[in-house]
């Protein structure tokens, strides 16, 4: 406890904390100060007293030569634990994966569900020391947990030195604002002579007291110099004081450092030569590998370190006692030298098999010397097995490998098979130009058919990336054209040529080109080309609004993917889609447990687009149904970095529309604002929620011709039905108001076009509104709402019966006026559509017509009875004592959306946790409204 001296204020605090998080209201905490200032002693005191609370202390280090290694001092923290979750963290960091998911994101969204798993049973405590040198995306991971740390049983403590300046960890410092940053300073004079007198054991002297001075109030700084002036016998008891009298006095922590190493023998300190080369913590399997010995032989060395301080047991693996005795070690170590022995550590740990992550950490430091860090035969061998981790786990690293791989290579087709995983990790580190490129210059090498498809994958995926997928359509029938072209790769170079179609709006072409794929993938038996050529004409099919006609390809897409567990995330988008394609055919209730299932699945595979997809499925769903409040839940759940552009914008879309109709234009405003970035990627595509919130951008402010033009804007020249058919009647309902006929005749034929198709009745509300505001006719509206509420859409239905209120008062009718109003007012206050219940009153009003009394109270702003009913049944579970895991279980939900919804129930009722919320279940509270099941 010495090294606390003097931190009591400190120590207090972070043990109320712990104590609240025992509650279960958790906290977040950086801890700031120099080397040796007292940090990790610090964080260490606060987790001895929780693991006495009975928490679960999970301690993270991260050092300097890991940190390109993601996630890599999170997953050692959780090294014993043995969960399926970890399992699937470790695999994607392996890359064993499919699809086009991040596996970092992928495994970060793994790591947060785990804490959240682990809070849910027990109180948490988890520090992550030296944050400085952590990763990004063990940066990013801690960053999530402390936003969410107050709603949880979750106490997180970072640890970090004021330098290096990093912007990631200016950003924490933002986010958890002035309070939550315990800096550390020197101690002051009286603490600096409590811990001289416990380090000598005697009151310190006017002579020890001047050379610690020089110490500056660092703690360890005392204590090194403390042990270094004991060994040397350079104190002395005089007067009852102990003074510093002979021999050598080092005047600096490296010094002291130095004086203590020199104490060892030659051998010994080589050994810790070659321990600081694998960093601050090693196994000892490991450095036997790079000393080229046997572990027995180390033996000695490994305990003449330890007695001395220099090296202790922690975690089954050695680590030196403090960053700085490694650093000393580290750099007297040549610049040319440290290199070239870090190649070396690199070919010894491949060639005895050690994992990826620890022959990468050495390749990225050995990299540093030019002409030092050659490949040679073992290690490009071990790169050809590694390359898929690399690139999945860090790009970046395996960019410099696979750069110099290409250049080393003795073989056409190994430079040219490097080329293609260099190409993939330019991609995935988001450098789509210079994979394009990289990609392009191997085409023209590549002999392997399945190589030549995945260089068009990436190609196309790249260009796509930037809004070019145009661009690939050209190299795509050129390679189809080359003589030897085997139907296999055909038939999957046809797929991705049907996708860049598809992009594009080209959807006629798009699905010719699919059904090719699906013949010859037929002929072939390929599996991949013969799903993904379904899935293709499955798109295309719901974009020119024959939805009937996919559901049987859906069946049998299914039915392939599931024999082929390669496939698991094209497995995902079918049955994301699907529950789309269900909700286009007014099927709410399969929509809704469809897409609810596959979100499930997808939380489970860590699959963060597919999941990411399924929350956007889900919050259209919802929104059409009016559910409004889950709606905005469900498409807020995940950051927009997790999805891809046409997820982001229909999400923002979505969010945005909510706002304007419920009066809130700066929120809807600030969702668009978002959206622009992602929706420039997209092309031609039209993403219906995201057109209809800018045409309400200029509604709100009277601009009726300009909302008009959006809407008219899109509708021109694209093939995409299903979703152009939202914008129908918003653009009739316009064109009426600006007395734009000819634009209202022709929305009216689309809308009838539709209708044709198939008995949906969304489709046919839509077609009778359109046709009731050509005609005038007050009866074909009323039949258009009574349509829209058999389809179970509310906001198109309260528009019908408002055009319809309208009509009739104009005519004179003001009876049926009243009844119309009465419905459509109704329906708004319902859905919390402020914006339009002011004016359809205001409209009303100039025929004299108001509302009545009202048959319902509107939902209160706040307390019990201000809960949605997906809030009340979530919060009568809580009351229950139930874990957000269980809850999941129970309802069928994601655990990152249970927990959405207990933030809102907290936010809703003014309480802090959810022991507040049991509380007042056991009051009775939480029951007192309706079950909504």
């Amino acid at each position: 406890m010495d090294a606390l001296v003097g931190r009591d204020t400190e120590l207090a605090r972070l043990r109320t904390l712990v104590e609240a998080a025992t509650s279960g209201t958790g906290a977040a905490i950086l801890i700031e100060g120099e080397p040796g200032i007292g940090k990790s002693a610090l964080a260490r005191a606060a987790t001895d007293f929780a693991t006495g609370r009975g928490c679960l202390v999970l301690w993270a280090a991260a050092d300097e030569l890991g940190q390109a290694l993601p996630l890599r001092p999170l997953l050692d923290a959780f090294q014993h634990l043995t969960t399926p979750r970890l399992a699937a963290v470790r695999r994607l960091l392996r890359g064993e994966f499919t699809g086009d998911l991040d596996p970092v994101a992928a495994a970060s969204e793994h790591v947060l569900t785990l804490v959240a798993e682990l809070c849910d049973t027990t109180t948490v405590v988890l520090v992550v020391d030296d944050l400085q040198w952590a990763d990004q995306a063990t940066i990013r991971v801690w960053e999530r947990l402390a936003r969410a740390a107050e709603r949880t049983a979750l106490l997180t403590i970072g640890a970090a030195r004021p330098t290096p300046v990093r912007s990631e960890l200016s950003a924490i410092r933002r986010v958890l604002g002035e309070s939550a940053v315990l800096r550390l300073d020197a101690l002051p004079d009286e603490a600096v002579t409590d811990l001289l007198a416990g380090l000598a054991g005697g009151q310190p002297g006017t002579s020890m007291l001047r050379i610690a001075a020089d110490a500056a109030g660092n703690p360890l700084y005392l204590t090194e110099l403390m042990d270094a002036l004991i060994r040397a016998g350079s104190l002395r008891v005089r007067a009852g004081e102990i003074e510093v009298e002979n021999g050598p006095v080092p005047r600096s922590l490296l010094a002291a450092i130095a004086d203590r190493l020199d104490f060892l023998p030659r051998d010994v300190r080589s050994v810790l030569q070659a321990a600081a080369l694998l960093g601050l913590e090693v196994l000892v399997a490991d450095l036997a590998i790079v000393r080229n010995c046997r572990v027995p032989d180390l033996v000695q060395s490994i305990e003449q370190a330890r007695i001395a301080g220099v090296l202790r047991e922690h975690d089954r693996k050695l680590s030196f006692r403090h960053p700085l005795i490694h650093a000393a070690l580290y750099d007297e170590i040549s610049f040319a030298v440290r290199a070239a022995w870090h190649r070396d550590a690199a070919r010894a740990l491949a060639g005895a098999g050690a994992p990826v992550h620890r022959v990468a950490g050495q390749l990225r430091l050995a990299g540093a010397a030019p002409g030092a860090g050659a490949l040679d035969d073992l290690l490009l061998d071990w790169l050809a097995g590694a390359a898929g981790t690399l690139v999945a786990q860090v790009p970046t690293t395996a960019i410099e490998l696979l750069r110099e791989a290409c250049h080393r290579s003795s073989t056409t087709m190994r430079r040219v098979w490097f080329a293609a995983k260099l190409a993939e990790a330019l991609y995935r580190s988001g450098d789509p130009a210079e994979a394009e490129r990289i990609a392009e210059r191997a085409m023209v090498s590549v002999s392997d058919p399945d190589l030549l498809v995945e260089l068009h994958w990436t190609i196309y995926q790249s260009r796509a990336l930037v809004g070019r997928s145009n661009a690939s359509l050209e190299s795509l029938r050129l390679a189809m054209g080359v003589p030897g072209v085997s139907p296999r790769q055909r038939a999957r170079l046809l797929v991705i040529t049907a996708r860049a179609h598809r992009d594009l709006g080209n959807v006629t072409r798009a699905r010719k080109l699919a059904v090719e794929a699906l013949t010859t993938a037929e002929k072939v038996d390929d599996t991949w080309a013969l799903a993904w050529s379904l899935h293709v004409m499955i798109v295309v099919s719901t974009m020119q609004g024959n939805v009937e006609a996919a559901l049987p390809l859906f069946d049998r897409a299914l039915d392939v993917v599931a024999e082929d567990p390669s496939l698991i995330d094209l497995n995902l988008l079918l049955q994301i889609n699907k529950a789309v394609a269900l909700g286009d055919l007014d099927r709410y209730d399969e929509a809704v447990d469809t897409a609810m299932a596959v979100r499930q699945l997808a939380d489970r595979t860590g699959s963060v687009p597919r999941l990411a997809q399924a929350h956007s499925a889900l919050g259209q769903l919802m929104f059409h149904a009016g559910r409004w409040d889950d709606a905005q839940r469900e498409v807020g759940v995940l950051p927009d970095e997790s999805k891809d552009p046409g997820a982001t914008c229909c999400d923002r879309g979505v969010a945005a529309v909510i706002a304007f109709h419920r009066d809130d234009a700066a929120s809807a405003r600030r969702h668009l604002g978002k959206a622009e970035s992602s929706a420039e990627h997209l092309g031609n595509r039209v993403v219906s929620s995201l057109t209809v919130a800018r045409s309400l951008d200029r509604e709100v402010v009277d601009d009726l011709s300009g909302a008009l033009a959006v809407l008219t804007a899109r509708l021109a020249g694209t093939e995409e039905l299903d979703e152009v058919e939202g914008l129908l009647p918003e653009a009739a309902r316009l064109a009426e108001r600006t007395g734009a006929t000819t634009v209202l005749v022709e929305v009216a034929a689309r809308a009838a076009e539709l209708a044709g198709r198939g008995q949906v009745p969304h489709r046919l509300g839509s077609a009778a509104y359109c046709r009731g505001l050509v005609d005038r006719s007050p009866a074909l509206l009323l039949v258009a709402a009574d349509r829209f509420v058999g389809a179970g859409r509310p906001l198109a239905a309260a528009k019908a019966l408002e055009e319809a209120a309208l009509l009739t008062a104009d005519q004179g009718d003001r009876a049926a006026a009243r009844a119309a109003f009465t419905r459509a007012d109704e329906i708004y206050e319902r859905l919390g559509a402020a914006w339009d219940v002011a004016r359809l009153r205001a409209e009303l009003r100039r025929y004299g017509i108001r509302r009545g009394p009202r048959n319902r109270h509107r939902q209160a702003a706040a307390g019990w009875a201000s809960l949605t009913a997906s809030e009340a049944r979530v919060a009568r579970l809580v009351a229950d004592g139930l874990a957000n895991r269980e809850i999941a279980e129970r309802l069928v939900l994601s655990v990152r959306t249970v927990e959405s919804h207990v933030s809102h129930i907290l936010a809703k009722l003014g309480m802090r946790s959810r022991v507040d919320i049991v509380r007042g279940g056991g009051d009775g509270q939480a029951g007192s409204r309706e079950d909504p099941a």
